[in-house]
């Protein structure tokens, strides 16, 4: 099924179902135990009447066992013989003997016993003479848990199930008889048939009534998705990023699947609106370049003696600046993890300002001493971080410029200071964006494109730190990376 509802529907039928049958058997099972019980129980009651008969020595003859079609009965003595049983008993099973005819002994009553073997000897009935004489007084009926069992009786062509309960007697001459009786079943039949039935007619409409009450549930409740996939392909189709899909009111896991959606939107939004404007300042940052270089060179073509050859080479190098800066931001934005070598920053710093030889301003270092000042991280990167640093504030320092590397706690600080005019408060934040240059910085000949910070905080976000920039205690701006040191 490709439907949630469907799925949801199914589901929830299979599972009542399931309790439902399970409820249904147990309540069967706990019902007929019960009326099962109860028959027992009258069972039990009918032998006890008929063994107390038989403990006051009433004859078999006249014994009073009941009435028979509720409470058939069957007594045999010791050597399960049949010696008295219900009238109109024609057929009995699940008791101890499947006979219904009583013997000879019957014809006697429980204070004298007979064998129908003729070569019984003298000597057992000297035996029994013997016990009468020494125990005239009463039997007794056992007090012991009766044994029941499941059987049928047939009585006057009627045949039934029964439960029976077996009950011993002792006569005053020491005979042990036993006493089967039983209760009919047909109760417990027939209300177990009876609840049977009504739970097998009323299931199939119960679980009808469960399966649309959770179709119409589930489509309610996917009532706002159903709503998310339509605007989420409107925004597909008409590529408007600025869409956003319904918001639910409720606080549920699809309100909050809607608000993650808008969020992902937005956040697709900002980054294809920042790529434009990428693709859009690059191409004029590229375009002034490209153009003097042409110039210049259709100009030296034509007239070899105009041919500004320093320009064109300035130019040439600034293209090739531009052009290694766009590759970095594209690794970068691309989600290129830098390596996690062991980099010392305090002799990366040392070897950076001793190949900087072509600076206007000499560039002050100081390390730290007693401190690890060891990061990990791409020593290329690092190093392009501390170049943009260091090229930044060439630009706008006044007559110094120094570096400080020190360890705080945990991490190792970079900090880069110059005498200029500084980074006002406002601009603090817009200077790390990129293509973005401050009007003072515009008016020099060699300022940059405008990538070197967006490229330094990139470089330092990527190794898990920061970059801030403050007022540098000169008067001038003070650019701080912050990273974690190695440990």
């Amino acid at each position: 099924m490709r439907s949630v509802r469907a799925r949801a529907a199914l589901g929830a039928t299979l599972v009542v179902a399931v309790a439902l049958v399970a409820a249904g058997l147990a309540v069967l099972l706990v019902l007929r135990s019960n009326l099962t019980d109860r028959a027992g129980l009258e069972a039990e009651v009918a032998a006890r009447e008929v063994a107390g008969q038989l403990a006051l020595d009433v004859p078999y003859a006249r014994l009073d066992l009941g009435d028979e079609e509720t409470h058939p009965v069957q007594v045999t003595d010791e050597r399960g013989r049949v010696v008295a049983v219900s009238d109109d008993l024609e057929a009995i099973t699940g008791t101890g003997t499947a006979r219904v005819t009583p013997g000879p002994t019957a014809s006697t009553g429980p204070g004298t016993q007979h064998d129908d073997d003729d070569d019984d000897d003298d000597d057992d009935k000297d035996k029994d003479d013997d016990t009468r004489d020494d125990d005239p007084g009463r039997g007794e009926v056992s007090s012991d848990e009766p044994e029941f069992s499941n059987g049928t009786a047939t009585v006057d062509g009627d045949r039934a199930d029964y439960r029976f309960a077996a009950v011993e007697a002792t006569t005053s001459a020491g005979v042990t008889l036993t006493v089967h009786a039983g209760a009919p079943l047909a109760a417990e039949q027939e209300a177990v048939g009876s609840v049977r039935g009504a739970m097998l007619a009323g299931l199939p409409a119960l679980l009808l009534v469960v399966a649309a009450v959770t179709w119409l549930v589930t489509r309610r409740a996917l009532r706002p998705v159903e709503g998310i996939r339509r605007e989420l392909a409107a925004i597909t189709a008409s590529q408007d990023l600025g869409r956003r899909v319904p918001e639910p009111g409720s606080r549920d896991e699809i309100a909050r699947l809607a608000r993650t959606t808008n969020e992902t939107l937005s956040a697709l939004e900002t980054s294809v609106d920042r790529q434009r404007r990428f693709v859009a300042d690059a191409s004029h940052e590229l375009r002034s370049p490209i153009a003097s270089l042409r110039t210049q060179l259709e100009v030296g073509a034509a007239h070899p003696e105009l041919l500004d050859l320093p320009g064109a080479v300035a130019d040439t190098v600034r293209l090739q600046a531009l052009a290694a800066d766009l590759l970095l931001l594209a690794r970068l934005d691309a989600g290129e993890r830098p390596g996690r070598a062991a980099v010392d920053l305090g002799a990366l710093v040392r070897e950076e300002v001793s190949q900087r030889t072509g600076d206007r301003i000499p560039v002050e270092v100081s390390v730290a001493e007693g401190g690890a000042v060891e990061v990990s991280g791409s020593r290329g990167q690092l190093a392009r971080v501390t170049g943009n640093l260091l090229d930044n504030a060439e630009r706008h320092a006044e007559r110094s410029v120094a570096v400080t590397v020190r360890a705080e706690g945990k991490d190792v600080c970079l900090e880069v200071a110059d005498d200029g005019t500084g980074v006002p408060p406002p601009e603090r934040e817009r200077i790390f964006e990129r293509f973005v240059r401050l009007d003072d910085a515009r008016t020099r000949d060699d300022g940059g494109a405008g990538l070197g910070l967006a490229l330094a905080r990139d470089i330092a976000s990527r190794h898990g730190g920061t970059l801030t920039v403050g007022t540098s205690p000169r008067g001038g701006a003070a650019f701080t990376l912050r990273l974690p040191g190695r440990s």
